[in-house]
């Protein structure tokens, strides 16, 4: 009886410990230090006695990216990278730019959940939930219109008109991460064995080299 008494004592102490965080940031700001080499989750904080506008601060939204690309699109992101002051903070933004009939291609973003805006033209977009359902959910945007991707499911945004479209998208982390799948998995390096990829999608080998040719 009394070893379980001990073991519970325990526990509650742990678990009291554990939790004994502030929610929150313990100051202002953490400007990131891009050019530090100290390997943290993150950046490590500039001195906030250098601290300047310039370091909150991102101009370029405003020019069209350029899409004379194979998938038609360009992406122009504001994440941590562009503007330090965004350190910590857990948001980021992104213009995508559509060619006519362009597509964002089939992509994830692993650590953060997407909303996005269409400022200019008409886009279909939709993400797939994980397995096993892999249900399609879609849906056709007009300027104005907002969707939401969920963090870590495959999703992608397509330009259906023969005229430019422009999104804004925001996005819940300083540094989301971007996956295209065709690019993953048809261009990774070194390749993923032919072998595997022909079983997975059940197609003959020479269609996989084909595709990792193109990657």
């Amino acid at each position: 009886m009394a070893s379980q008494f001990l073991l519970v004592a325990f526990l509650a102490i742990t678990c009291s410990v554990a939790i004994a965080s502030d929610p929150s940031s313990l100051q202002d700001f953490c400007v990131a230090e891009l050019t530090s080499s100290v390997p943290v989750n993150g950046h490590v904080c500039k001195d906030p006695k250098l601290v300047g506008a310039n370091d909150f601060f991102f101009s370029g939204l405003h020019l069209a990216g350029n899409t004379s690309n194979p998938a038609g699109s360009k992406v122009t992101p504001a994440t941590v990278t562009q503007i330090p002051g965004l350190n910590t903070f857990g948001i980021s933004l992104v213009r995508i730019d559509y060619a006519p009939m362009g597509i964002n291609p089939p992509h994830t973003h692993p650590r953060a959940t997407e909303i996005l805006t269409v400022v200019e033209g008409s886009l279909e977009v939709g993400f797939v939930t994980s397995n096993p359902e892999n249900r399609l959910i879609s849906k056709v945007l007009q300027k104005g219109d907002v969707f939401v991707f969920p963090v870590g499911l495959a999703h992608f945004q397509h330009n259906i008109w023969n005229s430019n479209a422009v999104a804004i998208a925001a996005l819940s982390s300083q540094n989301p991460g971007a996956i295209t799948l065709a690019n993953a998995v048809f261009g990774s390096k070194p390749d993923i064995s032919a072998d595997v990829l022909a079983k997975a999608f059940q197609v003959d080998k020479n269609i996989v080299f084909n595709f990792q040719e193109k990657f």
